[in-house]
């Protein structure tokens, strides 16, 4: 709606996790350091962990978008299945043509041959798997003996799990101790410092072909940050919230009333504003976007 009024090519503040817009933030460039140096030593699991929307689906496919090309990757975006499931799920991104006649014994056989037949083609088998946490208990311990599969001197598969805290709150219970001692690389995901907001926030619009004077200005980043406790998702919904109340009043930068309105206007944000002028600032939201649905209305029907 409002990229003409900006002078943007494209949504500067998009949710989708795309990989052109990938900033070389600290906390991002370290995970993705630890998960090359752990694929390269050719480890059994690797984990990257994280509060929702830090940024592990981006750094996912940056690594899959990146990795050397001796990497064979299977990627698994939905890890909620049952043992059965995951060993079909997993042949079937290996390639494999079977009969779905075979039992599981046959199909691990399988998977096992493909396996090899890979690696002595000088192929390293990764499995990706975002949202981990997902998995349910019996398929962690499939995934488990996934990775006893292994030459005299090398695994066959390495597996790189990408997931929220919980996943390590079920680590430390005993019966997952054979895995945790497998865990060999991890990382954890902070949140975004006041200065990196500011930073991410120049970055994206610039990715998005922005030219003119800063649209945010050190306090609104800051009050962004902080609001958003320095979560990605977070910063990119109150930017995009803001950019759409500028547009609204046909303001040419954001300005702190737009960045308040925001903030009370979105559920999981740190609230600035007491009870009775958080009902203020919802409605100023909401007649200010049904302005702009009239505008950008009224702009397509032309």
């Amino acid at each position: 709606m409002y990229l003409q009024h900006f002078g943007l090519g494209e949504a500067p503040f998009s949710l989708t996790p795309n990989t052109g817009f990938f900033f070389g933030l600290a906390p991002h460039v370290e995970a993705l350091q630890v998960l090359q140096t752990a694929l390269q030593t050719g480890e059994g699991f690797i984990k990257v962990t994280g509060e929702v929307g830090t940024g592990k689906t981006l750094i996912c496919r940056k690594l899959l978008n990146d990795i050397p090309k001796r990497f064979h990757c299977a990627y698994l975006p939905n890890p909620y299945l049952t043992p059965d499931e995951l060993r079909w799920a997993v042949a079937l991104e290996l390639g494999l043509k079977y009969s779905a006649n075979i039992d599981q014994q046959q199909l691990t056989t399988l998977i096992q041959q493909q396996l090899i037949a890979l690696s002595a083609h000088g192929h390293s088998i990764v499995l990706v798997l975002d949202e981990a946490q997902a998995l349910p208990d019996e398929s962690l311990e499939a995934l488990r003996l996934f990775t006893n599969l292994e030459t005299e001197s090398r695994k066959l598969l390495q597996v790189v799990l990408f997931a929220q805290p919980e996943l390590d709150e079920r680590l430390r219970l005993n019966k997952f101790r054979q895995l945790r001692q497998r865990i060999s690389f991890s990382y954890q995901l902070r949140s975004l410092t006041h200065g990196e907001t500011s930073a991410y926030l120049s970055h994206r619009l610039q990715i998005a072909g922005y030219t003119g004077q800063p649209l945010f200005s050190l306090a609104d980043s800051k009050r962004i940050a902080k609001a958003a406790r320095g979560i990605p998702r977070l910063i990119n919904i109150l930017s995009h919230k803001a950019l759409l109340l500028a547009f609204g009043e046909g303001q040419p930068v954001v300005s702190p009333h737009h960045v308040r309105a925001a903030i009370n206007d979105t559920e999981d944000a740190q609230q600035i504003l007491t009870t009775k002028r958080w009902w203020l600032g919802a409605i100023s939201v909401a007649s200010i976007l049904s302005i702009v649905a009239w505008r950008w209305f009224v702009g397509v029907s032309v």
